[in-house]
């Protein structure tokens, strides 16, 4: 196995640990070489060709597999994740997002309920305490595969039938606009890192306590905040990417 500068083996006197030298060389194999579920060579075979502990060789592996980049099968081994997908840095719905992608976006509705806001709630979306807002959960997928729980605030009066319209496979912005006419033109977000619960990471297909990614949003149409939304992104497909510039 080659990585991009040449390099096949372990430097014993790199200052660079030795499981993370085979983690570069893995990586580079992923990217160059192999397919998406593609499998890797096992720890045994890791550790003998590159003349390392199991212990060495299954922490390279294991980095990789907490990233996001390989994936491991019971009683079968280690294979190739699916590239990560890029959060965008801009206004746009998951549907329409999925579909510049080549993907197919799909959509499970987990609950729609008319609420009273709380106060947060309220606040974000310039209501007063307990002004109607519906409550929209969706397990969102791409080609099938969960990606993300999107949890969203509508304020009831901008949308007054929309507990009576499918949200099944389509884009809730789409449906804002094009029947209620209430196009979102900007918002503002905030991620962070998270952990998911039981609960969640039932839904997204994850084990309990595994890494996410925790998207806050807030939408306008024109001067209106229009929706406020909680989602969570399951961070074994999803990374952050930015330009970035001196000042």
């Amino acid at each position: 196995m080659a990585t991009a500068t040449g390099r096949t083996d372990i430097d014993a006197r790199s200052p660079v640990p030795k499981y993370y030298q085979l983690r570069e060389i893995l990586l580079d194999l992923i990217e160059r070489e192999l397919a998406v579920d593609a499998p890797v060579p096992s720890e045994r075979e890791l550790a003998a060709r590159y003349g390392l502990s199991r212990m060495t060789a299954r922490q390279a592996v294991e980095h990789l597999v907490s990233e996001g980049r390989l994936y491991r099968v019971q009683g079968k081994g280690t294979f190739v994740s699916r590239p990560k997908i890029d959060i965008p840095l801009r206004l746009t719905s998951f549907t329409e997002d999925m579909r510049a992608r080549g993907m197919t976006p799909g959509s499970r509705d987990l609950g729609r309920r008319l609420i009273p806001a709380t106060a947060a709630v309220a606040r974000e979306l310039a209501l007063e305490g307990g002004a109607p807002v519906y409550a929209i959960e969706r397990l969102r997928t791409a080609d099938g595969v969960p990606m993300a729980l999107e949890r969203s605030h509508i304020p009831a009066a901008l949308a007054p039938d929309l507990m009576e319209r499918t949200l099944e496979g389509v884009s809730l912005y789409e449906v804002l606009a094009d029947v209620y006419g209430v196009v979102l033109d900007r918002g503002d977000q905030v991620i962070e890192a998270g952990i998911a619960d039981s609960g969640d990471a039932g839904l997204l297909g994850l084990a309990p306590g595994s890494a996410v990614l925790l998207l806050q949003r807030r939408c306008w149409a024109g001067t209106t905040p229009a929706e406020y939304a909680v989602s969570t992104y399951r961070a074994d497909r999803y990374q952050l990417r930015a330009s970035l510039a001196m000042q």
